[in-house]
């Protein structure tokens, strides 16, 4: 068993659109309807979409809008620490706004479904270490990968 830990931001975001509009003016750039709209769809889904599913879903609100736009969104969004971008079992990237509880991944290898759930001893841990260490986490992601309970009874099939 593989356990990743990748860092994920604790800290919590109460509006991610004012946080990304004043990052944008701060940098010198516009916040565009397509901005505000990739953040919107991000903040409002219940998955972990990768840039392609983030476009076909802009493209219903925005036919004009490209996938170069997207992908560089992504990238502001990330920069700005708005966005986390997962690789859960798949060679591309899925995004979620970041969350205001942290929480983790379990992804099936099998049919690809992602878990979320919390383990509050990771927190604990996070905060132990900080204090002991005298260092500043700013990200933790615990992921991990198998099968669901759907998929171990097909392949004991």
């Amino acid at each position: 068993m593989i356990v990743l830990i990748t860092i994920l931001n604790i800290n919590m975001i109460a509006d991610p659109s004012t946080q990304f509009t004043d990052s944008i003016h701060e940098n010198g750039l516009r916040m565009t309807k397509q901005r505000a709209l990739i953040l919107d769809i991000l903040r409002n889904s219940q998955e972990h979409l990768d840039a392609e599913a983030l476009h076909d879903r802009a493209r219903r609100l925005d036919p004009q809008i490209g996938i170069a736009t997207v992908y560089r969104t992504l990238s502001l969004l990330k920069e700005f620490g708005l966005v986390n971008e997962y690789n859960l079992g798949e060679e591309h990237g899925h995004f979620e706004t970041i969350p205001l509880t942290p929480h983790h991944h379990f992804t099936c290898l099998g049919c690809k479904k992602v878990i979320e759930f919390e383990v509050p001893c990771i927190d604990t841990f996070v905060e132990d270490l900080m204090l002991g260490e005298e260092v500043k986490i700013t990200r933790v992601h615990l992921s991990f990968d198998g099968y669901c309970s759907a998929c171990q009874g097909k392949q004991e099939a």
